[in-house]
């Protein structure tokens, strides 16, 4: 179970993004977080994703609950959460090649001889090909760039996936493809899927079950 309950977070501790939200997503379950722009769904996806402490609040993960953060977090909860953002070119290593971005996590844990088979099983699952690979980013579209930080996220074989506003800037078709890439991993592998995202239409044909920003805070008083 990926658990939030009642956490407050923000970038300065006088002024939270957002105060007491909750959350759980079941193993295999895919949850879309519906919200606009501006309203904190994003904190909360980095939160959940090890990436930012809140000020308050417990993250639960697998049962464990979460201590540490970024790279002070143990490596069994790091490597079992992947995320995927919105913005793929502020994501990635512009001086880093395809090929060497999809395999960036294997070399940060010490696993450099999976390498190579990693990323040639990950990229037609992305929807990329071969001749990708050897390009930076400057080299390739918003798509492309976005499908390789897509097999990045894969390429530990995370038991939890966050995509926040991950389709965003992409046209219809490349949407349709992410999306399928990522159920074709959750169904090989049971994973569980946080979705966050403004497109109603998106996330109710996606998730087993979409969640409204508000209904994750606290009701107000009187209600």
């Amino acid at each position: 179970m990926l658990e939030l309950d009642t956490v407050t977070a923000g970038y300065d501790r006088r002024a939270s993004v957002f105060r007491g939200a909750s959350l759980t997503v079941a193993p295999g379950e895919s949850v879309g977080l519906l919200g606009p722009s501006g309203c904190g769904k994003s904190t909360l996806a980095r939160v959940a994703a090890l990436l930012h402490r809140p000020d308050a609040g417990r993250l639960v993960l697998d049962g464990t609950e979460v201590r540490a953060w970024r790279h002070r977090a143990p490596r069994a909860l790091r490597t079992a959460v992947g995320v995927v953002f919105q913005q793929p070119r502020t994501a990635a290593d512009p001086r880093l090649t395809l090929a060497d971005l999809i395999a960036e996590p294997l070399r940060a844990t010490g696993r450099r001889t999976e390498a190579a088979e990693r990323v040639a099983a990950l990229v037609p699952a992305v929807g990329l090909t071969g001749d990708l690979l050897g390009r930076r980013p400057h080299e390739v579209s918003d798509g492309q760039l976005q499908r390789a930080c897509l097999a990045r996220a894969l390429t530990l074989r995370p038991r939890w996936l966050i995509c926040d506003e991950m389709t965003a800037m992409l046209d219809a078709s490349t949407t349709a493809a992410l999306v399928a890439a990522v159920e074709t991993y959750r169904a090989d592998t049971g994973a569980g899927l946080l979705a966050v995202g403004h497109d109603r239409v998106l996330l109710n044909r996606w998730c087993d079950r979409t969640v409204e920003w508000r209904d994750c805070l606290p009701a107000p008083p009187g209600d």
